[in-house]
């Protein structure tokens, strides 16, 4: 392995993979990211299964949910002889006969996800002997991977800086180009290790009013006000942006379903205490759905609040 070159933890993951199944053989090594039930593979050497990066299976019907709690050995030469193994459900769905799993691990020491091999075959227990390499490449790759995520930290403040000068005149925030970049940037992320994500979309129901009764100069004030608001409750790392006229977007970065609905009722408690009227919506990134999607449907769900609040309105006034 002297010769082989990588860098970053996708190139590495590749490079280990690739050596894995031809020094050991299996059908299938993976390397995997456990995202709440979520089984997630992000990578895939594959000979024999019809398995892909991208695919979602429940993590606790895996052998790895039992191998990383130390229940089951690392190594299964013949895996129907392990209880365990032999009676997880993800057996009911792919033919297991043999595996091979280790850990990788988070900077504070939890799960991330696994490398790991299956085969439809029982192997020879000649593959014990090479538990400590196995162990060794997953250390790597751990290591590999917490440095990367460590620099995602430093790298988002470098991309910003790079777009600073784009940016909305009228209350400073992000303007569209800025977005798209960000955006962009971040899909990379969220594809490359399976981090979660989620966006905002909110418009300000009453700008247009404020417009005609009261002049652009308090219309102008209104978006001012909405962006400060945003500014100082947002967290140092979501990216927020004026895409134009009365509407704002929010990407939020490793934020899982149920922290975008904590944060979906925090921001709807602040804007009734600031007294403005915004609707919301949001949606988060799943490995079906990319960012871009994810902005559009919570555009569309924005405009679901937007519609709904208008009907509770006009049902009051009548």
């Amino acid at each position: 392995m002297h010769s082989i070159k990588f860098h970053n933890f996708e190139e590495a993951g590749k490079q280990v993979l690739q050596y894995l199944h031809q020094h050991l053989g299996f059908g299938l090594w993976m390397i995997t990211r456990v995202e709440n039930d979520d089984w997630i593979i992000l990578q895939a050497e594959n000979q024999k299964y019809d398995i892909k990066p991208g695919e979602v299976f429940g993590w606790a019907d895996s052998f790895c949910y039992h191998m990383v709690q130390g229940k089951t050995p690392k190594i299964a030469p013949c895996s129907n002889e392990i209880e365990l193994y032999s009676k997880a459900p993800i057996n009911n769905k792919l033919s297991i006969k043999s595996y091979i799993g280790e850990p990788l691990f988070n900077e504070d020491g939890s799960i991330f996800g696994t490398i790991c091999a299956i085969d439809d075959k029982p192997h020879s227990e000649d593959i014990l002997k090479d538990a400590a390499l196995i162990s060794l490449l997953g250390s790597l790759l751990s290591s590999i991977l917490q440095s990367e995520l460590r620099e995602n930290k430093q790298r988002r403040l470098r991309e910003r800086y790079e777009v600073e000068a784009l940016t909305d005149s009228l209350t400073g925030l992000y303007n569209r180009r800025a977005w798209d970049q960000l955006l962009e940037a971040e899909e990379g992320r969220c594809q490359r290790y399976g981090l979660p994500a989620a966006i905002f979309s909110i418009d300000l129901n009453d700008l247009k009013q404020v417009n005609d009764q009261f002049g652009h100069e308090a219309g102008d004030q209104l978006i001012q006000r909405t962006s400060d608001v945003l500014v100082e409750h947002m967290r140092v790392n979501d990216v927020i942006a004026r895409m134009g006229g009365d509407e704002f977007t929010i990407l939020c970065p490793e934020t899982k379903a149920e922290d975008a609905a904590i944060l979906y009722h925090r921001l709807s408690e602040i804007f009734a205490a600031a007294n403005i009227h915004v609707a919301i919506g949001y949606s988060v990134r799943q490995l079906t759905k990319d960012l871009h999607e994810v902005l559009i449907e919570a555009d569309k769900n924005m405009y679901e609040h937007k519609k709904k609040a208008k009907l509770e309105a006009d049902d009051f006034i009548s």
